[in-house]
């Protein structure tokens, strides 16, 4: 079996390689990656020696390496994990959503058209369906709730799904999509929440919360969402959606608090800044249909996936330190300086 990870030197693509090349010893798992800013090569450095893996640097826009990787590497499954990601990211820069997100996504799967796959899965979100009211916790996200989207993100996400599923119903393109809540834990880029305020503190510089901090979401440690994704890949699902949801919901002020509590620090140090334009709400998922259907279940409680991911974060400080410079930095400027 010949698995192509797109974005695989990523946060969560990088985990599930890790995960795929330690579950199924005789698959043999490439990486295509364009590594931009959150792509990181040295993420991968522990499997790049291994015999079942190999790294290509490539652009899933870019149709001409796209062709040329179905040449050489004969995929049986894409898993799509490339994407531009970062909500405010997309604020500042629509376009480059678009072009990544949908024109990449089309790519792939015309590749898929012409050289014949077993599986096409995407990789989408939770925010495709807008947000929650904070007042309705019995209210959830299901697999039918419409799409409502809030961000250029979000809408860009919506319509890579719209497009996966449009291949499915006019050229039979055998596809699945996941729509995932918040991941955290090892390999975050240091720009999400978490590992922000994570590695602020350990700095003791201020960690900036939007607004007053009473977002909620749902958080999903990333090892349970690999395993989701390998069983959807693995069963009867072609043109199904399942989404996948830890069930641990929380606001931003508690975990900003909890990490000052791990780390030991003040909680003197968070500060409150402007708001995110479109700010989400609530984001809540509701996973019985995979629970159903496949048998999963997220296996990580927040209290014990938070703790992991701290003592991750502190044991591997040269990789984040190695990322913290340059573009992320002039970024981390111009968005929470002056707030």
């Amino acid at each position: 079996m010949n698995i192509v990870v797109t974005g695989g030197a990523g946060f969560i693509g990088s985990n599930f390689i890790f995960h795929m090349l330690k579950t199924h010893k005789d698959y043999r798992i490439i990486c295509f990656d364009k590594l931009t800013y959150a792509g990181n090569l040295s993420t991968l450095s522990k499997v790049m020696e291994n015999p079942q893996f190999a790294f290509i640097r490539g652009d899933i826009c870019d149709r001409k390496a796209v062709d040329e990787l179905f040449q050489k590497e004969h995929p049986d499954i894409i898993v799509n994990f490339a994407a531009e990601s970062h909500v405010d990211r997309s604020i500042e820069q629509p376009d480059i959503f678009l072009q990544t997100n949908v024109m990449g996504t089309v790519v792939l799967m015309d590749a898929c058209r012409k050289y014949g796959i077993t599986r096409y899965h995407q990789v989408s979100t939770d925010e495709v369906y807008g947000d929650l009211p904070l007042d309705r916790p019995d209210m959830l996200f299901t697999e039918q709730t419409p799409l409502h989207t809030s961000s250029p993100y979000s809408a860009s996400k919506a319509s890579a799904d719209l497009m996966v599923m449009a291949y499915h119903r006019t050229y039979g393109l055998p596809v699945s999509i996941s729509r995932c809540s918040n991941n955290y834990g090892p390999y975050h880029f240091p720009e999400k929440l978490i590992p922000l305020m994570i590695v602020n503190a350990l700095h003791d510089k201020p960690l900036p919360v939007y607004g007053e901090g009473l977002n909620v979401r749902d958080w999903l440690y990333v090892e349970d969402h690999c395993k989701a994704i390998d069983m959807i890949l693995h069963g009867q699902c072609n043109g199904e959606v399942y989404n996948i949801g830890g069930h641990n919901e929380m606001k931003n002020i508690d975990i900003v608090k909890l990490i000052c509590k791990h780390l030991g620090k003040s909680e003197d140090l968070i500060t409150y800044v402007t708001d995110r334009k479109g700010h989400d709400l609530r984001y809540a998922i509701d996973p019985s249909k995979i629970t159903r259907d496949l048998g999963w279940c997220p296996e990580t409680k927040f209290e014990d996936g938070i703790k992991k991911t701290i003592q991750w974060y502190l044991e591997h400080q040269e990789w984040w330190r190695d990322i913290i410079s340059g573009e992320y930095q002039n970024y981390y400027k111009k968005m929470y300086e002056n707030r």
